[in-house]
């Protein structure tokens, strides 16, 4: 385990810790015994908050002990409804569930909510339970069953109508592994629901009638149609609706065999849809593709999105947050009114996870080396002092025709870094090299997206470099022109000391990297 402090800019900056433990069990379980709370906090409100209790009142006492400390919340302060005093867990950081357990103690006077719910980084809150009755005489056990597949906390909730409205007390929060109802399904995997059509359809499914109109293709890439989007020479679904449309027809999609459906997925979970498309040929792309929630046993579908901008040839990226309380399919459909509006669409590396979309995006997330350069950098340097040229951050197509991509991998409207290798001599090299990466004792995998298109095409490697040796590694490399499409570079290595990458071109054209 490593703990990186970074400063920023100005120059009384600075980076504390202290107290670090580690202790079995999971981080949100607590007796309440450790003075910083287990990582608990109060989200502080003026008049009312969660505070330690104990041991002294022999009848607010630990309900395991007896004489150990518990987390309490009163009404004495409080001077408008709704007062509501909240204890935050610590955010898990893996998906987990099981049983969680916890002691409650409830006052009888009038005028107490006290409920528990589960919230996500966006704040996005969902109750999982609220008493039966709003009084206890004694502690009170309470288990109820959790799933957390993404980052969550879990919130203790008391929430007071006036000042006379009693106490609330809280003790020995636990997680087992195991569901407390044995008949409680685990969580649901939406990775079922993924395909990048390199062996074949997954678990998708067109319509018959009247013939299929999508088709899975691998095409060599050419100045007029890129490759597939998840390495460039694979497979991908291709729909050209300007030759399967019958004169006249206007329906849901072209008709029924415009319909793609994906597996059925269950109802009340929040999912991220993610895909890759592009278009081609359509008069109006505003309707050329468009994704449906389709209700099996009522027979109805909801829109949760349709397709825009232009029908230049990039792959672009979608994704879709969406929630519904019964269980959908979800249906791309390829739409088209007339001969003179239709065109092609394609559709390409399909995932789908639990979780708002933003949750597991490149802004939120962030790791050590990781980059789309939609923020800049990300940390990567250039060693100027040596080298003739300048790597430089692009977006769209690049000043010289027939050489660059239109676009970046990413998103095809997004960020990349490419390099003008023209005024290079022989024999001149450019680097792009990453910021100190972590060791580990296991494999890493190294994997980028690289153009490499044009006449004269020098070449491109990438080279390991490890703390405190001036002697590198080369893991791979390429010469030569390779495709006019985007190519995914994949590469495992093994360095247990600190390290870093670094992308080296000797070339007399373009380079482009994402």
């Amino acid at each position: 385990m490593v703990l990186e402090g970074r400063l920023g800019g100005g120059a009384n900056n600075s980076v504390s810790i202290f107290e670090i433990r580690i202790v079995p069990g999971y981080c949100i379980e607590c007796k309440f015994e450790d003075p910083h709370m287990c990582g608990y906090r109060n989200q502080w409100n003026p008049n009312v908050n969660w505070y330690i209790g104990g041991p002294n009142k022999e009848t607010q006492s630990n309900p395991s002990t007896w004489t150990g400390h518990y987390m309490y919340v009163d009404s004495t302060y409080a001077s408008k409804p709704q007062e509501v005093a909240r204890l935050v867990s610590p955010m898990t950081t893996t998906a987990l569930s099981g049983c969680l357990s916890f002691y409650y103690l409830q006052s009888r006077e009038v005028g107490s909510e006290f409920s528990v719910f589960t919230r996500d980084a966006l704040g996005q809150g969902d109750e999982i339970w609220r008493p039966g009755i709003y009084h206890t005489s004694n502690w009170t056990l309470v288990q109820l069953d959790l799933k957390a597949p993404y980052p969550l906390e879990v919130v203790f909730e008391a929430a007071f109508s006036n000042h006379s409205g009693g106490r609330v007390a809280l003790d020995n929060i636990s997680l087992s592994a195991e569901f407390c109802n044995a008949e409680t399904e685990p969580t649901f995997d939406p990775s079922i629901a993924n395909c990048d059509f390199e062996s074949g359809f997954c678990g998708y499914q067109q319509a018959q009638a009247g013939g299929s109109v999508w088709k899975r293709l691998s095409i060599k890439p050419n100045l007029y149609r890129t490759g597939d989007h998840t390495t460039g020479a694979g497979f991908f679904l291709l729909a050209n609706t300007r030759f399967s449309l019958r004169s006249g027809y206007v329906s849901l999609g072209c008709r029924a065999g415009c319909r793609v459906f994906g597996p059925r997925v269950p109802g009340r979970l929040k999912y991220c849809l993610r895909f890759y498309y592009t278009l081609a040929g359509f008069r109006r792309p505003d309707s050329a593709l468009a994704v449906y929630a389709y209700h099996k046993d009522s027979h109805t579908q909801e829109k949760l999105w349709t397709g825009g901008g232009t029908t230049r040839d990039v792959w672009t990226e979608v994704d879709i947050t969406f929630q519904r309380p019964q269980a959908v399919t979800v249906v791309f459909v390829s739409v088209c009114k007339n001969f003179w509006d239709c065109g092609s669409v394609a559709l390409d590396d399909i995932r789908m996870t639990l979780g708002d979309c933003y949750l597991s995006s490149g802004s939120f997330l962030s790791m050590s080396g990781q980059c789309d350069f939609e923020a800049g950098d990300c940390g990567y340097t250039q060693e100027k002092a040596v080298d003739t040229v300048d790597w430089v951050l692009a977006r769209g197509p690049t000043p010289t025709s027939y050489t660059g991509p239109r676009g970046d991998h990413t998103t095809g409207m997004g960020h990349y870094m490419y390099l003008e290798a023209s005024p290079m001599l022989a024999g001149q090299n450019a680097r792009l090299a990453s910021g100190d990466l972590r060791g580990s004792g296991s494999l890493q995998c190294l994997q980028f997206h690289y153009h490499m298109f044009g006449s004269g095409i020098g070449r491109l490697s990438v080279y390991l470099r490890q703390e405190g040796q001036d002697q590198e590694e080369v893991l791979w490399s390429r010469h030569g022109e390779q495709s006019i499409s985007w190519l995914r570079a994949e590469l495992d290595y093994k360095c247990d000391r600190k390290h870093q990458a670094s992308l080296k071109v000797s070339t007399n054209n373009k380079f482009h990297l994402h």
